[in-house]
């Protein structure tokens, strides 16, 4: 795209002002600003104001195959799930674009360290937990894992440093999450610097869009790759590529599985997975009402019991063809740092605009069904938010400590 084409698409869309100041900038600064302007997803954009669509149909609650249920099927599971692994037919996905600079750490969160007396980051963590499984399968998971413009190159420099912590490089692969513009709350796009237009991850719905873009789509076909299991960087507990939970998914036929914990207490912040017009739908803590998140079968059991700790896998030909059609997008209200008419630096103390992500639970929501698998919360579930408190590096340790984790 050249200078007389990005006019004319801003001027389609109301943006001239992007271009103000234009042949002052450097040649690279114009030729950032006029790529950025090329990627602009103009659909997305055009959300600002518009009332969010809604999937049809009514919650209704999803029991899960609890634990007493996979106990009683574990070695049917596993072997089910460590024949798919040995196939070929599984690969791994890490969502590790984020900075830990709530927990003080001004570098990738996944290098915050977690030990106590000795060092040990939480990727080490997450990497010993799949060697786990690959040492068990005898065969290695293909690892992908997202970055984001912030933190990919030093993610990468870490793992080479680190030698990959053990697992063949071979088999890791890195792209980076694409990103979205954001506007101001009159749909007004925002420059963040001189030649660069304000800019977020596009949440981590985002994930395979991502993947695909960066060419890793071709590496996920020609290794005959056809699940991936995703997961989030803050967990250090989580079992990845879990031969029970594949071989539990695949036994089924569903489309995708959901890794799930039974809640501490009907408020507590998580996702439920249930039904919502009869295909799959993560409902959100706030999205429940006081009778749905109380209400209790024959038994006293909660009927939205069930939590998601973002650990799924997905069919990879189900996942081309959302990828095909269009994910929803979430428009939502953020401080957004820009510059003013002076080229001066604006860092807002309130939301002054619209970023836009799409939701990995969303893609849930997209699948025809999906297992919910139970897992016990404190053998799998330990997510690093906080420095102190509830779900934070103290609480982390402690489980690891439980889970005979040397720190």
């Amino acid at each position: 795209m050249d200078k007389s084409e990005a006019l004319k698409v801003l001027r389609e869309h109301n943006q001239e002002h992007v271009m103000k100041g234009f042949d002052d900038l450097s040649s690279d600064l114009q030729a950032q600003l006029l790529r950025q302007i090329e990627e602009i997803d103009w659909e997305t954009i055009a959300l600002v104001g518009q009332d969010s669509e809604e999937s049809e149909g009514d919650i209704e609650p999803l029991g899960a195959v609890d634990v007493s249920q996979i106990e009683a099927r574990k070695e049917e599971f596993t072997k089910a799930g460590i024949d798919a692994i040995k196939e070929g037919k599984i690969g791994a996905v890490l969502l590790a674009g984020g900075m830990g600079t709530r927990l003080g750490l001004d570098k990738p969160k996944g290098e915050l360290n977690v030990g106590i007396n000795r060092d040990l980051c939480i990727f080490n963590c997450l990497i010993n937990n799949l060697l786990d499984v690959t040492n068990e399968a005898g065969a290695y998971v293909p690892l992908y894992v997202m970055t984001s413009e912030k933190n990919n190159d030093e993610t990468i420099r870490f793992f080479e440093e680190k030698n990959y912590f053990g697992y063949p490089k071979e088999y890791v692969k890195f792209f980076i999450q694409e990103m979205a513009a954001a506007v101001d709350f009159d749909g007004k796009l925002l420059l963040e610097g001189p030649g660069r237009l304000a800019t977020s991850p596009n949440g981590n719905g985002g994930w395979f869009t991502s993947l695909a873009k960066a060419g890793l789509l071709d590496d996920i076909k020609s290794r005959g790759v056809e699940w991936l299991n995703i997961f989030a960087v803050d967990n250090v507990l989580q079992r990845i590529a879990d031969p029970s939970f594949i071989g539990a998914t695949l036994l089924s036929g569903a489309d995708s599985g959901s890794k799930v914990v039974h809640k501490v207490d009907a408020y507590e912040k998580m996702g439920a997975l249930c039904k919502k017009g009869g295909k799959p739908y993560i409902v959100e803590y706030y999205e429940l009402s006081k009778e749905m998140a109380e209400a209790t079968d024959e038994s006293g059991d909660y009927l939205y019991a069930f939590g998601v700790i973002l650990n799924y896998i997905f069919k990879v030909s189900r996942l081309e063809e959302i990828m095909n059609n269009r994910m929803p997008v979430h428009v939502v209200e953020k401080k957004i740092p820009y510059i003013d008419d002076k080229g001066e630096l604006i860092k807002p103390s309130e939301p002054n605009g619209y970023k836009f992500e799409t939701l990995v639970v969303d893609m849930v929501a997209m699948m025809n069904d999906s297992v919910p698998y139970e897992v016990i919360r404190e053998k799998e579930f330990a997510p690093i938010k906080n420095l102190h408190g509830v779900d934070s590096l103290d609480s982390a340790r402690e489980l690891l400590k439980k889970n005979n984790v040397e720190l």
